[in-house]
């Protein structure tokens, strides 16, 4: 009989958006208020350097994805050209760090539900997480259209946002924080406010927001025309980073003065009060509700996925790899939601603190699932050139590009252990690395056995 296998749900409007929704989210909302204080106006400077990384890396992940029909994600790509042992590995952490995210995510919501009414943070958030796992369980057009809707809020949103600046700008608005005028971008202390250190310190939230840009990668086994769809949908993100990021945070810091700005407030919140909308609170309130839940949401189908391919790749209990009805993934669903409400619980037992602590990792295990997509590339290119010569849409100014990149990556890092703030979970995530080595060997001894038909049976 037959294996049911995962459904092509996707259309192309819903693999364009996931491609839109999963670039804008809580690190450019909330996030983007700490990153320029830090770095001041040349914070536009750390999001387009970033955005353009992540554009070669996107299209070395398209090159790969198209290059073979029988790959589902990422994880295939690095068993084939790095091996079980890399697979595993990059599995089970973009597995953790989109837990990390989704933990944070129904952390906000709970949050931002209190701007409403008056209870507990943790009953919003398991509301939440309960309503997106019963229509993530049904089909996986589901997750498409509530991705569909979600980024569409936030696209209007931002779209309003860079409407209403640009008009502002043109006829010289006054608000409460002075004029709005391009001479905001370089009167409070320069482009670089903070010296070259400060600018530094921002890259940290910057690669944050960028998070989940690769979920067009995840969603490919499951898009109607991949070889149509992810192309389309890649090659516009160079315009949706412009447009997107480095247009929102212009028109942002145009209107306040980055001085003026809360690093604890989305500026968002404070530009729309400054324009004189008098629901304005209100409305972006609801605006990061909706990236919160639209982030967790993500966050669900792409853990659950990537343990479904674990699993039938025998590298998570054989339990994960059972479909549904539906052709949705459901054990592995029920496993991630149970992880990700964790999170209700960390807001509890370190406030302030859990956000930052979370978001740190995640931005550093992603750093290294996009090193994998890289090296994986490279390699590629190296052993498959006869596949890599038929290719229809090969990635640009490879190798060369895939080594600025990573060394990109490598500086992010070092970065990181150097800023105070970063230090502790990029000290701590190595321990994460350690123990998937260890489960792995454990795993490969369990599989040398012929009576074991997992290679994890946890």
């Amino acid at each position: 009989m037959a294996q049911p296998e995962l459904k092509r749900g996707l259309a192309n409007r819903h693999v364009q958006l996931i491609a839109i929704g999963g670039t804008i989210g809580t690190g450019l909302f909330l996030g983007s208020g700490k990153a320029i204080q830090q770095a001041g106006p040349s914070i536009m400077i750390t999001y387009l350097i970033v955005g353009i990384a992540v554009f070669f890396v996107m299209r070395a992940l398209g090159e790969l994805l198209l290059s073979k029909a029988g790959y589902q994600s990422f994880t295939d790509i690095a068993e084939d050209y790095l091996g079980p042992r890399a697979a595993f590995i990059t599995g089970w952490t973009y597995w953790f760090c989109w837990i990390m995210t989704a933990m944070a995510d129904v952390i906000a919501v709970g949050v931002y539900v209190q701007y409403w009414f008056d209870i507990p943070q943790w009953v919003p958030a398991i509301i939440c997480l309960i309503i997106l796992l019963g229509l993530n369980l049904l089909t996986v057009k589901n997750f498409g259209e509530l991705e569909f809707w979600f980024a569409l809020i936030k696209v209007i949103t931002i779209l309003a946002l860079i409407g209403i600046g640009l008009i502002l700008l043109v006829i010289g608005f006054k608000t409460d924080a002075g004029s709005v005028t391009i001479r905001n971008l370089w009167e409070h202390g320069g482009i670089f406010p903070n010296g070259f250190s400060g600018f530094l310190f921002s890259f940290q939230m910057v690669v944050f927001a960028y998070v989940g840009v690769e979920l067009v990668g995840v969603s490919a086994a499951e898009t109607s025309n991949p070889e149509k769809n992810i192309p389309s949908a890649i090659n516009k993100i160079p315009l949706r980073i412009l447009f997107f990021y480095v247009g929102a945070l212009f028109v942002l810091l145009c209107i306040n003065p980055w001085t003026q700005l809360n690093p604890s407030e989305s500026p968002f919140v404070k530009t729309f009060t400054l324009v004189g909308i008098p629901i304005a609170a209100g409305i972006i309130n609801f605006v990061v509700l909706t990236s919160a839940a639209s982030a967790c949401n993500s966050g669900m189908f792409s853990t659950s996925r990537i343990l479904y391919n674990l699993s039938k790749n025998r590298q998570a209990s054989s339990h994960f790899g059972k479909l549904n009805k539906n052709h949705v993934p459901g054990n592995s669903l029920f496993i991630s939601t149970l992880v990700i409400s964790v999170g209700a619980l960390l807001s509890k037992l370190i406030p302030g603190q859990a956000f930052g602590i979370v978001t740190t990792i995640s931005a550093i295990c992603f750093i290294w699932v996009w090193g994998v997509i890289l090296v994986c590339h490279i390699k590629y290119k190296k052993t498959q050139p006869e596949l890599q010569a038929k290719s229809k849409f090969k990635a640009p100014f490879t190798p060369a590009i895939n080594y600025a990149v990573l060394i990109l990556f490598a500086v992010i890092l070092i970065i990181m252990l150097i800023a105070a703030e970063t230090r502790p979970a990029l000290l701590f995530t190595p321990l994460w690395f350690v123990l998937l080595f260890i489960l792995y060997s454990i795993g490969s001894k369990k599989r040398k056995n012929p009576h074991d038909k997992s290679m994890i049976n946890t």
